[in-house]
């Protein structure tokens, strides 16, 4: 693999950016990828860019695609959406992708999205708002399920549990404003009451103040935590200390083991939709996605020594879901790829099976999320909640 440093620090403020390609130096087809490997973010990004550099270098070593080998450039944009932007420019402009696997935020993939529209190329994001696919967008697709999704999943549990009433508390990122919209704009329709909505900034590193009013508040039954970051896990701790009894809901931004670690025991009881990725081993046989998940859990695991989170499992779906469009084009002619991934059907992936159409650059429904419950620091499926 070639590595190159490149330092950012002075004209972006966001530390390095590293472009790695992987493949020989000879390769002719460049994909590009810009994550958030460092920053607040970073739990995000690692395993996608981990996901991405063995994938890469298993197709390579088993004769690439069409023929030819992929070169991939990767670069840390830090959570940084103008950075972001810069970086899919280079891209575009000067590493001259076929297509870009990447976006690990909504906020730096809104930011990249026009470049790759006025660019013509394929862009398959890794972020979670609604806002990348709706309205669809010639030229952009992506992997995890929404924002709005999210909502409804939680919203559909509630009810199960004879929960109607909920306060919201939501992290002021893009990701956190988006699901609190969608949220809100989701619940009467869901039969869902919203008593009171709070916010907190990815700086804080106390929301007991927030959390305080709405224990004060009469008839909240649940809380919702939308956002991603070490935020949410702030909030479990702050939830458990203010001896809150009712239950607490977090989005599928922290779907990790990395949040369990951060929050520590408050964690246990928390209920989030999920990836069916993360709880591999407690699918039925009979599951269609579980060869899927069982595979790349163990690639990943033997490869990285760390557990798998649903992030790393959605790079890996944009890249399956790119190469086998790239295949079935039978070459790297940006609107053939683009035609196919679009053409996309029956993808059994990580996050679920995929059906696009040129009105659904997603291709999931509500049955690709698991509802999870944190039980002794693990995932287990919620029982009746995944029909």
């Amino acid at each position: 693999m070639i590595r190159k440093n490149l330092s950012v620090a002075a004209a972006l403020g966001v530390g390095l950016a590293i472009a790695l390609a992987a493949g020989s130096a000879s390769a002719q087809v460049k994909l590009g990828a810009v994550l958030s490997t460092s920053g607040p973010a970073s739990f995000l990004g690692d395993p996608e860019k981990r996901t991405l550099d063995i994938y890469v270098q298993d197709i390579n070593a088993n004769g690439g695609i069409n023929g030819q080998k992929l070169q991939l450039v990767i670069y840390d944009d830090g959570g940084d959406a103008n950075a972001a932007r810069t970086f899919a420019t280079r891209l575009v402009e000067e590493d001259k992708v076929f297509a870009m696997v990447g976006g690990t935020t909504t906020g730096t993939t809104l930011a990249m999205m026009p470049v790759f529209e006025d660019a013509q190329i394929p862009f398959i994001s890794l972020a979670g708002g609604i806002q990348i696919v709706e309205p669809v967008h010639k030229w952009v697709f992506k992997t995890p399920h929404t924002d709005t999704m999210a909502c409804e999943k939680i919203f559909a549990d509630l009810k199960r549990r004879n929960l109607t009433t909920v306060a919201l508390i939501s992290g002021t990122e893009a990701f956190g404003k988006s699901m609190r919209d969608q949220c809100i704009a989701v619940a009467p329709r869901a039969g869902i009451s919203i008593a009171d909505v709070e916010n907190y900034g990815p700086a804080d590193s106390d929301v007991t103040p927030q959390l305080t009013k709405i224990k004060s508040l009469a008839g909240v039954q649940a809380v919702i935590n939308t956002g991603f970051g070490q935020g949410p896990a702030i909030v479990t701790r702050n939830y458990r200390q203010l001896d809150i009894a009712y239950p607490l809901y977090e989005s599928h931004g922290v779907a990790s083991k990395q949040y369990i670690s951060l929050a520590g025991p408050a964690a246990d009881g928390v209920r989030l939709p999920a990836a069916a990725l993360l709880v591999a081993d407690k699918l039925a046989e009979s599951d269609k996605q579980k060869p899927v998940v069982v595979s790349y859990e163990k690639t990943f695991e033997a490869k990285t020594g760390q557990s798998v989170s649903t992030f790393g499992g959605h790079a890996y779906d944009g890249l399956m879901i790119l190469i086998e469009a790239t295949k079935r084009a039978g070459s790297f002619d940006k609107a053939k790829v683009r035609d196919e991934i679009e053409k996309t059907k029956g993808y059994v992936g990580t996050g679920g099976i995929v059906n696009m159409s040129p009105t659904n650059h997603l291709g999931l429904d509500l049955s690709a999320f698991r509802m999870l419950e944190i039980k002794n620091g693990d995932w287990t499926l919620v029982p009746d909640s995944n029909s």
